[in-house]
């Protein structure tokens, strides 16, 4: 299981990527391998608002439905549209081509309640015991 450095954590299992005022949603390696084989993604709709800690967006595997937990607020800028025929992408290169959408902050400074990381690591661990 990977962890990229680069990224911050929600501990809902959503990771984000900040590039100026903007920021790349997905969901964890963790949590694609929690969820198996993925069959489809309600896609978030462009130019709707997002609040951190709210479902943006849902995921269907072959275990079961999954809410996606927004680990920042802003405005849904871009979506992953291949994700509408290929879904299964998540699973395989979650942290790369599997982001789910891009949103332009409204408030950078949640950011800073995020996990990096490490201390990701360590919470997806105590959450496995």
């Amino acid at each position: 299981m990977t962890f990229p450095e680069d990224l911050r954590y929600h501990k809902e299992h959503t990771w984000v990527r900040v590039s100026g005022g903007k920021a790349t949603i997905g969901i964890t390696d963790y949590a694609q391998d929690a969820l198996g084989d993925i069959v489809y993604v309600d896609l978030p709709d462009l130019d709707s608002e997002i609040e951190k800690d709210a479902e943006f967006s849902e995921i269907e595997s072959t275990k079961a439905t999954s809410s996606v937990i927004a680990p920042v607020s802003g405005t849904i800028i871009e979506v992953n549209e291949e994700l509408d025929e290929s879904p299964e992408i998540i699973n395989e290169e979650p942290y790369d081509k599997g982001w789910i959408a891009v949103v332009e902050l409204s408030d950078p400074s949640e950011l800073d309640q995020l996990l990096d990381a490490t201390d990701y690591e360590r919470y997806v661990e105590e959450e496995a015991k």
